[in-house]
């Protein structure tokens, strides 16, 4: 028995393809969000929050925070390849969809944020909603969570 199907014996199927295609979604949602953050980061910065970033330290900062969504991005792929096997880059990333939209919601309800926000914040709680779904079909199928 092969690794793959080692790690997969107990999601096969539709339910298997249904998860590699989920995580191979998920990081494409990553790089289209990183891409333009890494190469535009002014441009990314104005479109979300509706004002100019002109400081090159909040410049650096922003540009960090979207090489880290690009990095999470390569992770969900890792989790394409094996849904059972990467559970912890599941949660890792899953933890900072959920804290990053509870932050941005915050962020909008203060009227610090242009409505585009509004997008990524629905997006990432859609994410995270699926990744437990992913967590409680983990479970039951007996694999560890991490």
């Amino acid at each position: 028995m092969t690794m793959m199907n080692n790690d997969t014996r107990n999601m096969a199927g539709r339910e298997l393809l249904f998860f590699r295609s989920f995580f191979m979604i998920a990081a494409l949602w990553n790089f289209a969000g990183a891409a333009p953050g890494l190469f535009d980061t002014a441009g990314m910065f104005a479109r979300e929050f509706g004002r100019d970033l002109t400081d090159p330290v909040m410049i650096a900062v922003y540009r960090g925070a979207w090489g880290t969504a690009l990095l999470y991005g390569f992770g969900f792929l890792m989790v394409a390849w094996h849904p059972v096997r990467h559970s912890g880059v599941v949660l890792m990333g899953g933890l900072g969809k959920a804290l990053f939209a509870l932050n941005l919601a915050y962020m909008h309800l203060n009227g610090w944020t242009s409505d585009f926000a509004i997008v990524v914040i629905g997006g990432d709680i859609i994410f995270v909603a699926l990744f437990a779904v992913y967590f409680v079909r983990l479970r039951r199928l007996g694999h560890s969570l991490i």
